[in-house]
């Protein structure tokens, strides 16, 4: 019984990363010039369906793949970060980039995102 219960856990696994990997071959298809731009201008708000999706995946991943936007001084410096994923660890700077708004570091996330979309 023992065993029966290991293998479904082990189905259930591969089944996940079977549509993981499906998933991201559909969303790479959706990284366009024109979403990128659309994010660009419009960090917030409403989006067409492709620019949804793709925000949809990225903020549902794992805490450990998840950039952040960390405030240097409000309103005039921000900096990208990851999280670590474990609870007391702080986040690790990504880079030594300041952004001046706050819309800049996140289309910065969202291009970090995107670049890891495609490079999986």
């Amino acid at each position: 019984m023992m065993q029966d219960a290991a293998q479904v856990e082990n189905r259930d696994e591969v089944f996940r990363c079977v549509f993981e990997a499906k998933q991201r071959e559909f969303l790479r298809t959706l990284v366009t010039k024109e979403v990128i731009e659309e994010h660009r201008h419009s960090p917030l708000g409403q989006h067409t369906e492709p620019l949804d999706r793709l925000l949809i995946y990225f903020n549902r991943r794992p805490l450990a793949q998840r950039y952040a936007i960390v405030t240097v001084q409000p309103f005039k410096a921000y900096r990208v970060v990851i999280h670590s994923g474990q609870r007391g660890v702080p986040p690790k700077e990504v880079d030594e980039k300041i952004y001046t708004s706050h819309s800049q570091a996140q289309h910065a996330v969202f291009l970090r995102n995107v670049q890891d979309l495609l490079e999986s």
